[in-house]
């Protein structure tokens, strides 16, 4: 089934900008046909010199000069409306994919949805409509005075014109269709193989992997050489073939043919008028390969605005907290890629307390508690906190209740006060100081963060912990990049907090002596386990 001439997902950050794109395309068909009105005045001033025939020339030219540009204005004012809406909503869009969903794309992936594919659909929003309407426009309205000025014979001369502007349109662009989808692929090979060798120099001088890095730069560059040499050969060189088959030789030798018999003005109309029908293929052949990349992007775009997103809630308020709300979750069962990952788990996490999720690889630890947090959308079950679904809560007020820190949590590219301020803005420095030495690490506020080991940031990353306004706190591995001594030491920090502070703390590790020192403990096993009782998570007290 063909895909419809635009993506139903880019419509709501379409439709604002349809009027001015709409005008542009109207101001570029007025454009064309005000100077085929220059032209027919340069005819009639052929057969019939006069200072009014010129004027109106004249005046013709500069209104086509001024609708060409008001159009090129309006066209680009519009798509500037499409595109910054667009952004928008991508942006909103990508922030409320389940936490499974956004995992799919990489980092590049992302940055090229948001940055590089939105640009490429430039041409088909600001020139591509406006060059489709002349093509339509100016060839009838050539037709019509031609065949007005000199009968339909001279419709002869346009012959040349129409057959290579025909085959520049339709026929050069499915040759270079697979070339240019080549080329993208080795320009692809030889970005990875430069990044390969620039980003990997110190693993490459450990290893000995230079040569292979070089090597395949190498061949990358060898295969886009032999590309480029066939795309001359059976592209480029056709394409040059039907553009000088456009040109004035062989369309002015017919004009003249079929004209010269008449009089001047029939003659000048011939000659003239037989070339007004090249200008707008030449212009919309010339933007073709955009228009491929641009559908491209737009595939792209509509298929990641087209993920189903988590609920956005609609309770405006932070549920009031009191030492006897509880996190708890009934008959959880949450999917992944048609793969059950968490299985009718029921628990209820106990206030002022440290919670540890144990279990082995692959049993749904993490998405567990991406799910509490409600970055995950259940297929069974419900997330409850102070008596109100998790996923009812405003998604910009959940991290106030229900705060999540994933493994691995990377900094900001800035200060380290700036990194700890995102959980509190308002803090002093004092208090971001005191935040630090609770997560076990004392270094400048100033220093920048990108600087510190995995160890460092894992524990600034834990500092916000200490300052967030959050009840409910889940950390994903917290101590996963720490020695033993400095585990214990946060752990103590973290049981301070959660009994001194009433907080609920949700530990997901694989550490046995933190899984042991916890308050309490909620054992996991892999869903596909074929022990049907083991599939209901176990809960066992260790009392501290």
């Amino acid at each position: 089934m063909p895909r419809p001439l635009v993506e139903p997902s880019l419509v709501p950050a379409l439709r604002p900008a349809l009027p001015a794109l709409a005008a542009g395309v109207v101001a570029a068909a007025a454009s064309g046909v005000a100077m085929l009105g220059a032209l027919w005045s340069v005819v009639q001033l052929v057969g019939e010199p006069s200072m009014s025939r010129a004027g109106w020339a004249c005046g013709l030219w500069l209104t086509g000069v001024t609708l060409a540009a008001t159009s090129s204005w309006l066209s680009h004012h519009g798509e500037s409306l499409f595109e910054a809406r667009l952004r928008r909503q991508l942006a909103a869009h990508l922030v409320r994919l389940p936490a499974s969903t956004l995992s799919r794309y990489s980092g590049d992936a992302l940055r090229r949805l948001v940055s590089d594919d939105i640009s490429a659909l430039h041409h088909m929003t600001a020139h591509l409509p406006a060059e489709f309407a002349t093509l339509i426009v100016v060839p009838a309205v050539t037709i019509a005075a031609l065949v007005a000025s000199a009968g339909p014979v001279a419709l002869l001369a346009l012959a040349p014109g129409i057959v290579a502007a025909l085959f520049y349109l339709f026929v050069i662009p499915r040759m270079a269709a697979r070339h240019s989808a080549e080329s993208a692929d080795v320009m692809g090979d030889i970005v990875t193989a430069v990044d390969d060798y620039a980003r990997g120099i110190h693993v490459c001088r450990i290893y000995g992997a230079q040569t292979g890095a070089a090597a395949d730069y190498a061949e990358s560059t060898a295969r886009f050489t032999r590309g480029m040499q066939e795309r001359v050969r059976l592209v480029a060189t056709p394409a040059a073939v039907a553009v000088a088959l456009m040109q004035a030789t062989a369309t002015f030798a017919i004009a003249y043919a079929v004209g010269y018999r008449g009089d001047a003005t029939t003659l000048a109309a011939t000659i003239l008028f037989s070339l007004a029908i090249v200008t707008p293929a030449l212009r919309l052949g010339h933007g073709l390969d955009y228009v491929a990349a641009g559908r491209a992007a737009a595939v792209r775009l509509a298929a990641a605005l087209d993920e189903p997103t988590l609920p956005a809630g609609e309770a405006l308020t932070v549920p009031a907290s009191s030492p006897s709300d509880c996190l708890e979750i009934v008959d959880l069962t949450v999917m992944i890629a048609d793969r059950r990952v968490v299985d009718g788990v029921t628990h209820t996490f106990r206030p002022a307390a440290i919670t540890a999720i144990t279990g082995p690889s692959g049993a749904g630890k993490s998405t567990l508690l991406k799910a509490l947090a409600g970055f995950e959308i259940p297929e069974l079950g419900t997330v409850r906190y102070a008596d109100q679904s998790v996923v009812t809560i405003d998604e910009n007020l959940r991290p106030q209740s229900i705060l999540l820190t994933p493994q691995g949590a990377d900094v900001l590219p800035a200060t380290v006060r700036e990194n700890i301020a995102l959980a509190a803005p308002d803090a002093t420095d004092a208090e971001y100081t005191a935040a630090l030495r609770r997560a076990q690490i004392d270094i400048s506020l100033d220093t920048d963060a990108t600087s510190l080991s995995g160890g460092e940031r894992q524990r600034v990353g834990l500092a916000r912990v200490f300052l967030s306004p959050a009840t409910v706190l889940l950390l994903d591995e917290p101590t996963s990049a720490l020695d033993d001594r400095t585990a214990a030491e946060l752990l103590k920090e973290l049981r301070h907090f959660a009994h001194d502070e009433g907080k609920t703390i949700v530990i997901v590790t694989h550490d046995p002596a933190l899984a042991d020192d916890a308050d309490d403990r909620l054992d996991l096993v892999s869903p596909n386990s074929h022990n049907a009782a083991s599939r209901n998570a176990a809960l066992t007290g260790a009392e501290q």
